[in-house]
């Protein structure tokens, strides 16, 4: 849902610290503002730099003219008030007092701004997975976009059209998410990116927010109470036997041995990859913060959170909050996406025309004879659970479009982010989530399981029932169970467990074998409930 915007307390420092070291000279806005950018419409819009200590600082845009003063330590900031959304190249003018000059940036468009960060999903570039995604291929093919602007975080970020040179080096990812969301609202997008390949959520939070983090320092804490330093040192030294062997082993047959010896044991709250805590926010996000967004999309998790001790979902969480304060624009929408990517089924049947966006997906096998594959169900889930604990907070749903680590179906993923930002952000109607767990009810032998985001209603597909779910007693003892729809429910039995108690679904980090949708053609969110 769109929110009014608020600025929080923390906002004029967040703006003025990373320039305090700019007193005086000639007017300068912050670098983040030039030519070619995208202002978000609807809502106020900052704008800042650097003057002369006590210059009067004027910025003229779209019939507004604003005024604020350059403080002691050359600081100015001033709000333009609620933009139209506008296609028509404008100037946007910022000018001093005395000799301090004035700046033109020319080009400028009033549309949807949103900032995409992460790690190689993410960072992933037009050019690198066009060759193997024909659909991504052919949306490159179709550039220039003129209305559509890029930027990139760093020490000289500069916005850019989407000419074929840019879009070809820009997140395969985010491009065809903004692609989508420029043709169906009609209005220019600006798209932000700052990512990097193989990093953790704790190197994008902001330091100040980790530093202060409650949630962070209790996990830490729970974690070290059963840290053996002495047992991990024993598990370390037994992988690096084992390394130290297949090592010598590939090299006696002339092959390149194959990963890394493990490094030393971490204690609790070291990072255990990524560098810094916040390196890589400063470096790549820190300039953005105070420039009126739309929201966010984030694409991370394999690498974790880089903390010892502390959970993705705890630092996640925390991430989310430390960027909406650092932005001061109130509880702006995060989208994520799932993790583990793919993993599961498609909605079309087997032997269907293959869909752009799904083609890369899982087959559908048989319900599996035993509960072998029934877990790690918590990966996936933590996901789930971190929309459900952050207000405006959305993850994007792709267990339906390919299962590998990095997925070859960039323009499946962005297309899909595009649905979700179109059904929850700017509430156009639009379909993009599966049936999600709401509650349950047991009533004597059978559990029943109600749904929200059923959309057009529950279905199933590839197989000739409803499989996937488990359930089981106060012996927690699971067994599959025999589902039958029944309106916006699933009703569950199993011969073996009279007296269900509990409940899972696609309880597995590859879940090929479940099969619930709703007749839109969006995969169930894998769940887990009862007491």
């Amino acid at each position: 849902m769109i929110a009014p915007p608020k600025i929080s307390a923390l906002a004029p420092l967040l703006f003025s610290v990373p320039l305090a070291l700019a007193a005086a000279g000639p007017v300068k806005p912050a670098a983040v503002f030039g030519d070619h950018m995208v202002l978000q419409q609807g809502m106020k819009v900052p704008v800042w730099g650097t003057a002369t200590a006590g210059d009067s600082v004027t910025v003229v845009f779209a019939g507004q003219s604003v005024s604020g003063t350059a403080d002691a330590a050359g600081n100015w900031r001033v709000t333009l008030g609620p933009l139209k959304a506008s296609a028509e190249p404008a100037t946007l003018t910022v000018k001093s007092s005395g000799d301090g000059g004035e700046i033109a940036f020319t080009d400028v468009l009033v549309g949807e701004v949103w900032v995409g960060s992460g790690q190689s999903n993410m960072a992933g570039t037009v050019s690198k997975y066009a060759p193997n995604d024909e659909t991504l291929a052919d949306l490159a093919a179709r550039a220039p976009f003129p209305e559509i602007r890029l930027i990139r975080g760093g020490p000289a970020p500069a916005w850019e059209p989407a000419t074929a040179e840019s879009v070809a080096g820009f997140s395969a990812l985010l491009f065809p998410f903004g692609e989508r969301l420029q043709a169906e609202r009609g209005v220019p997008v600006g798209l932000m990116l700052g990512a990097v390949g193989g990093t953790p959520s704790g190197s994008w939070i902001p330091k100040e927010t980790y530093d202060g983090s409650d949630k962070c320092r209790a996990d830490i804490e729970a974690f070290a109470r059963t840290f053996d330093p002495a047992r991990e040192e024993s598990l370390r030294e037994a992988k690096v036997e084992a390394w130290e062997k297949a090592a010598a082993a590939a090299k006696a047959k002339g092959e390149k041995p194959r990963g890394r010896p493990p490094g030393p044991v971490r204690k609790p709250g070291e990072t255990s990859r990524g560098g810094a805590i916040g390196g890589l926010y400063e470096r790549y996000i820190s300039m953005f913060p105070g420039y009126a967004i739309r929201g966010v999309l984030w694409d991370q998790g394999e690498a974790g959170s880089g903390v010892v001790g502390v959970d993705q979902h705890t630092m996640m969480s925390e991430l989310i909050r430390g960027w909406r304060e650092a932005w001061g624009q109130g509880e702006f929408s995060f989208l994520f996406v799932q993790k583990p990517s793919g993993g599961g089924c498609a909605w079309p049947a087997s032997g269907a025309a293959p869909d752009p966006v799904t083609r890369n997906a899982s087959a559908c096998t048989p319900l599996p004879p035993n509960l072998a594959t029934l877990g790690g169900g918590d990966a996936p889930f933590l996901y789930v659970r971190l929309m459900a604990d952050n207000p405006n907070a959305w993850m994007v749903p792709v267990s339906d479009l390919g299962g590998m680590v990095h997925p070859t179906n960039k323009w499946g993923y962005g297309r899909r982010a595009a649905e979700v930002a179109l059904q929850k952000v700017y509430e156009t109607g639009a379909q993009a989530y599966g049936p999600r767990y709401r509650s349950h009810r047991v009533e004597g032998d059978r559990l029943v399981v109600e749904f929200d985001e059923v959309g057009r209603g529950l279905a199933f597909a590839n197989a000739e029932t409803l499989q996937g779910f488990a359930i089981a007693g106060a012996d927690e003892v699971w067994a599959w169970a025999d589902a039958t729809i029944a309106g916006d429910t699933v009703v569950l039995t199993a011969e073996s467990v009279p007296e269900p108690r509990k409940v899972r679904y696609a309880w597995a980090q590859n879940r090929p074998w479940a099969n619930l949708f709703n007749q839109d053609g969006k995969p169930a969110l894998v769940f887990e409930a009862g007491e």
